[in-house]
C-alpha cells in the first residue's frame, strides 16, 4: 500500500522520503509534491520528471508494460503544460526473460514515442540473477519544455472541472486480466499519450490546474488537487463519463472505479469562460471523445459528489490504490 499512491504512501513521502533538504530542493522540486520538477533555464523552464514501472502482466487488452513506461512519463510532463521532448530508460531485467518478449516490449515503447514525439536518448541495461525479480522493470525519465508551466495546486473558486474521458479503464482492465477474467474487448485499457490533448486545450482557454488520475484514480487526484488549492470540488455523478463494462466489472469486484488507475486522461481546473470551448478542443482529439464538465471548484475545503438521486457525499482520498502493480 506504501507504493500505491493514495493517503499512506503521502505519509511516507512526508515523513521519510522528503525530509532531508537536499531530497526537497529550493522551489522547483518534492516539496511541491506535482507530476513533475520545474527547473528554469533561460526564458524557458525545463519540465523533468522519473517514473518506474512494474505492471502484472506485462501484457493486456489496449497496452502493455513499454507502452506505459512511455506514455506515463510523457503524460507526467504534459500535465506540467510541458511538450515532452526526450525520454531515458533503465531496464532491470531477470535472467532468462524471453528475448521475443522484450523486442515486443520495445516496439510497442516505439510506437509509443512516435505517438508523442518524443525519443529515448540515453538508458542502462542491468539483468539480476532467476527469482530475485518478477521479469522485467522499467524506469523511464523525460524533459519537457514549457513557457508557463501549469500546477495541480491552481484551482480557483469559479472553476470548472472536466475529465478528458472515462474513468477506471485501465486499473479494471489489469485486474481483470491478472485474474484471468475473459471480457473479450469489453474493458480495455486507456494507456495513450496526452500531450496533444492537452496542447489543444491550452489553445483552447485558461487551464489553472492539471493532473492525470493514475494510482489512487480519480478520487486521489481531485483530492490532491483541491487540497493544495485549498478549494472545494463539487463532482457531479450523473455527469461522471464511466462505461458500462467498467462498472459492472467494479461491482462484481467490489472496486469503487473512481478509485483506480488510468493511464491516458486528464483532470482539469479551467476558467468557467473557457470550459466549454476547451470541451470542444479536448473532444476534437481521438482520445478526449468521451470528455465532459463533471464539476465545479467553491470556496471550503473537500471534494463532494452531488449524487444522482439528489444527495451529497464525501469523494474520500483512497488509502491505497486497490488494484496494485497497474503501472
Amino acid at each position: 500500500m506504501h507504493g500505491a499512491g493514495g493517503a499512506v504512501f503521502s505519509d511516507l513521502l512526508g515523513k521519510t522520503l522528503t525530509k532531508y533538504k537536499n531530497n526537497n530542493a529550493g522551489g522547483i522540486g518534492l516539496e511541491s509534491l506535482d507530476d513533475g520538477a520545474v527547473v528554469p533555464f533561460g526564458e524557458q523552464n525545463i519540465v523533468f520528471t522519473t517514473d518506474s514501472h512494474v505492471v502484472r502482466p506485462l501484457f493486456f487488452p489496449g497496452g502493455d508494460i513499454g507502452r506505459i513506461a512511455v506514455c506515463g512519463t510523457a503524460n507526467d510532463l504534459a500535465m506540467m503544460g510541458g511538450k515532452p521532448v526526450a525520454l531515458s530508460c533503465a531496464m532491470i531485467i531477470e535472467e532468462g526473460f524471453d528475448i521475443d518478449v522484450l523486442e515486443r516490449i520495445v516496439s510497442s515503447m516505439d510506437s509509443a514515442l512516435d505517438e508523442c514525439g518524443a525519443s529515448i536518448v540515453t538508458g542502462d541495461t542491468k539483468v539480476v540473477e532467476k527469482g530475485s525479480l518478477d521479469g522485467i522493470i522499467i524506469n523511464t525519465a523525460g524533459i519537457g519544455a514549457v513557457k508557463k508551466p501549469v500546477r495541480d495546486n491552481g484551482l480557483k473558486p469559479g472553476d470548472v472541472i472536466i475529465v478528458s474521458g472515462t474513468i477506471g479503464d485501465h486499473g479494471l482492465c489489469v485486474i481483470t486480466a491478472r485474474e484471468g477474467f475473459d471480457l473479450g474487448e469489453q474493458i480495455k485499457s486507456d494507456v495513450a499519450p496526452t500531450w496533444g490533448l492537452v496542447e489543444s486545450a491550452m489553445n483552447a482557454g485558461e487551464i489553472h490546474a492539471m493532473k492525470d488520475p493514475t494510482r489512487g484514480g480519480f478520487s486521489n487526484a481531485i483530492n490532491e488537487m483541491a487540497d493544495k488549492s485549498g478549494v472545494q470540488v463539487r463532482i457531479y455523478e450523473e455527469d461522471l463519463p464511466i462505461r458500462r463494462s467498467v462498472k459492472s466489472a467494479s461491482e462484481l469486484l467490489g472496486i469503487n472505479p473512481l478509485d483506480v488507475a488510468n493511464e491516458g486522461k486528464v483532470v482539469m481546473g479551467v476558467a468557467k469562460d473557457d470550459a466549454e470551448k476547451i470541451l470542444a478542443a479536448i473532444k476534437r482529439h481521438k482520445y478526449g471523445k468521451d470528455a465532459a464538465i463533471i464539476g465545479r471548484v467553491t470556496e471550503g475545503k473537500s471534494v463532494i459528489m452531488e449524487t444522482s438521486i439528489g444527495g451529497e457525499r464525501f469523494i474520500e482520498t483512497p488509502v491505497g490504490d486497490p488494484v496494485p502493480r497497474v503501472c
